[in-house]
């Protein structure tokens, strides 16, 4: 067996998340980037993490929760994420691209690590 990264980045999907009044009415993009450790026993699918399944858990709490901060969407993932089998340690960064474009900046980050215990 061995331990391998497994990296996937530009998972997209609307939500409503927010903390400020009204955040919620509306769905809103997020972005989410995954840094996954996992534990490979040989060259076949059921052997590491199934990424398609680790996306669709992605969505899902985007799609389906509703947290007030990026924070705790971030930390719901990596929670998520890091039951799946072969999943060593996982980092979710939570993107919300259109939360700061009044301050003249690109988009706000969270992100949160789990690791295996």
């Amino acid at each position: 067996m061995s331990r391998a990264r497994l990296f996937l980045s530009g998972i997209r999907a609307e939500g409503r998340h927010g903390a400020r009044p009204g955040e919620k009415d509306m769905p809103q993009p997020f972005v989410v980037d995954l840094d996954i450790e996992v534990d490979v026993a040989g060259d076949a699918i059921d052997a590491t993490a199934d990424y398609r399944e680790v996306t669709d858990a992605v969505r899902e709490i985007v799609e389906g929760g509703s947290f007030d901060l990026i924070e705790s969407m971030a930390e719901a993932i990596a929670v998520r994420v890091g039951a799946f089998p072969h999943v060593g340690r996982v980092t979710a960064v939570v993107h919300k691209p259109n939360a700061a474009t009044r301050l003249g900046i690109d988009g706000v980050a969270a992100g949160a690590t789990v690791l295996e215990e």
